[in-house]
């Protein structure tokens, strides 16, 4: 039984190890920096859902090392810019880009 726990924890190490050696050289990123990007891009996209002047549903966020890139439609140029400033103010971001469209839609 000793053995098993033995042969076990190494196979976790291995494969702790390969998946870590993955997400490096995947996207040039640390688990670590990887982890942070994920809780960053959920917390601009719970406060976008949040806001009931923004269409948070319409709104794509992507994090790569603290930059989050907001995308998709709004309806007015200041849905634009509030969805700017609620992901400037959130939590570990370092900077914003957007390339989010406005689109008044059937308004």
């Amino acid at each position: 039984m000793r053995t098993r726990r033995v042969r076990s924890g190494w196979a976790r190490s291995v494969i702790a190890l390969s998946v870590s050696a993955l997400l490096l050289g995947a996207c040039g990123k640390t688990v670590g920096e990887t982890i942070d990007d994920a809780t960053i891009t959920t917390r601009v996209k719970t406060a976008l859902l949040n806001d009931p002047e923004i269409a948070g549903l319409a709104i794509d966020v992507d994090t790569f090392r603290g930059v989050v890139t907001l995308s998709g439609r709004v309806e007015t140029p200041e849905a634009e810019r509030k969805a700017i400033a609620i992901a400037r103010q959130t939590s570990g971001v370092q900077n914003v880009e957007s390339t989010l469209q406005v689109d008044p839609g059937d308004s």
